[in-house]
């Protein structure tokens, strides 16, 4: 077998966390050939120790050939010292009365020193994917924490959102999933995103064919882009084991290539499609040899053009409302 490499998973005993540290150490991120060594950072109160006790029981029992060791720590520079992936899911959930605001101040702390850590120890090719919201953001501070690190070590989940759209889709023209391909989902893990099927096509036919506008205007874009919240409506708490699957898909796209595929993921802008450099963006993305690229010349309409700035600005305004937290 391959050496071992290193994950970090941050917030393990937290339900995505837990519904994704399983996989991972089955094999199902990096391959059926790739030892992992998980590094769990967890905080430091009696609760969470407790839940990290049992999940690292958990995980021996189950006897994972690929597990090839694991460790604690509540230290994130000890967490992520070395690590060739880090998987940032812990993040302060929204609480009763929170407005966002208050959702991006406590969570710019953590993740400026998620960033700071990882600047200092992280392995210099680290693949950092943000799943704790607002993820966007998120990633931004802690890329911009982060100075001696490519921009591009990090991005944040929006894999969910264009997993959500492929199977929307897919009920709704009856094909299986597998046949739905380039499907976009544009900009921030907010009620603002963009599903995108104008380049979408189901076993080599233009979905806009196969589906009524009026069913993409009214019903496919705001079901998609509201989709977490009725999730927690339904069942009381966030995404769990479609979140861990999405950030599965991605890592492991990221890591071993999407043979051709289009892959939404929200990475800092290169200026593509005018969005501001160093925004962290949901982009269509090809990956391949461990890299990404933001596919090019994909023409957009009046209306998507105005859809994209909607949720450029939104983000825009996010990374103003925590600059004073950057600027430290």
């Amino acid at each position: 077998m391959k050496p071992p490499v290193c994950v970090t998973v941050t917030g393990p005993a937290g339900q995505i966390g837990y519904a994704a540290v399983f996989r991972i150490a089955a094999g199902a991120m990096l391959g059926h050939d790739q030892p992992v060594h998980l590094r769990l950072l967890e905080r430091d109160n009696p609760t969470s120790r407790s839940s990290l006790k049992g999940l690292m029981m958990e995980l021996a029992d189950c006897a994972f050939p690929l597990l090839a060791g694991m460790s604690s720590t509540t230290d994130p520079k000890e967490a992520f010292r070395d690590a060739d992936y880090a998987l940032l899911f812990g993040a302060r959930p929204r609480g009763p009365g929170m407005e966002r605001a208050d959702l991006l101040q406590a969570n710019a702390a953590i993740f400026r020193e998620h960033g700071k850590a990882l600047d200092a120890v992280a392995k210099r090719s680290v693949k950092v994917l943000v799943v704790g919201n607002p993820c966007n953001t998120n990633a931004a501070i802690a890329a911009k924490s982060a100075p001696s690190l490519s921009s591009k070590c990090f991005s944040a989940l929006l894999r969910l959102d264009q997993n959500r759209a492929r199977a929307m889709l897919a009920e709704k023209t009856g094909a299986p999933v597998h046949q739905v391909h380039q499907v976009t989902v544009w900009g921030n893990h907010s009620p603002t995103m963009f599903p995108d099927l104008t380049h979408a096509r189901i076993n080599g036919m233009r979905a806009l064919d196969l589906v009524e506008p009026d069913w993409v205007e009214n019903d496919f874009i705001p079901t998609v882009a509201r989709r977490g919240s009725a999730v927690l409506q339904a069942r009381g708490a966030s995404s769990a084991a479609s979140a861990a699957a999405a950030a599965i898909d991605h890592m492991r796209d990221w890591a071993l290539g999407s043979a051709g595929e289009w892959v939404t993921m929200g990475v800092p802008s290169d200026g593509s499609y005018g969005i501001p450099e160093g925004l962290v963006f949901g982009f269509p993305c090809v990956c391949r040899g461990g890299d990404y690229e933001i596919i090019q010349g994909i023409g957009l309409d009046d209306d998507a053009r105005m859809r994209l700035d909607r949720t450029k600005e939104e983000l825009l305004g996010e990374l103003e409302a925590v600059r004073p937290i950057l600027e430290r």
